[in-house]
């Protein structure tokens, strides 16, 4: 396994380069990856997307994926898109320290 050294800790990501322990997130570790992601800022519409993913995690064990996102989310998918460029859904789950929903590629 790879790590990557966040806000001075050493996290361990699994192989697709997402946290392997979910303990490890928080927000700031979230606003971190974020940037890595080339996504700057935050937006309270990002911390929706990234909660809901996180809630489902919780109930299902698994990541909701971009359908399931868009329907419930409260976010459409043009507006996930903008959000998360280039795979929503992998993109949000790797910023919200979850491991990639099986659905992606």
């Amino acid at each position: 396994m790879t790590t990557l050294t966040v806000l001075g800790k050493p996290l361990e990501l699994d192989a697709d380069g997402n946290l392997a322990n979910r303990n490890d997130w928080n927000e700031d570790v979230a606003r971190e990856l974020a940037t890595q992601e080339d996504i700057p800022d935050l937006t309270p519409q990002h911390w929706a997307v990234l909660n809901y993913m996180r809630k489902v995690f919780e109930a299902e064990g698994d990541a909701p994926s971009i359908r399931r996102l868009t329907k419930e989310s409260g976010v459409d998918t043009k507006t996930l898109y903008q959000l998360f460029p280039k795979g929503p859904a992998k993109r949000a789950a790797r910023i919200a320290g979850l491991p990639k929903p099986k659905g992606c590629i």
